[in-house]
């Protein structure tokens, strides 16, 4: 329902209070649409004989499990990586020193 308003006519505290009310209907109008998606996906999951609960519980599952150590630093054997993602210090220096992987494995 566009309603044609003559803008140029309001004052600055006119306007803001404008755009205030604005911004409070598009909050709700989003808040609405959210919530008609929610109870769409509750109705849907309930028909397959799940909770959304339990669906969304799943999505948990298959979280990686913190990876044991492969590699110690040989001067502080305190000091470990499992292998996955960034080169510790240690290593990288290790390997610049000549030494190997092979050479730091636990």
């Amino acid at each position: 329902m566009p309603m044609n308003m003559e803008l140029d006519h309001l004052d600055l505290k006119e306007l803001k209070d404008l755009r205030a009310k604005v911004e409070r209907a598009i909050a709700d109008f989003e808040d609405r649409k959210k919530k008609q998606a929610l109870t769409a996906l509750e109705e849907s999951a309930r028909k397959l004989g799940y909770s959304l609960a339990e669906l969304t519980a799943l999505s948990g599952i298959r979280k990686r499990k913190p990876a044991k150590p492969k590699y110690a630093n040989p001067a502080n054997a305190s000091e470990t990586w499992s292998g996955r993602g960034r080169r510790p210090h240690w290593v990288t220096a290790a390997l610049a020193s000549g030494k190997s992987l092979n050479d730091i494995a636990i």
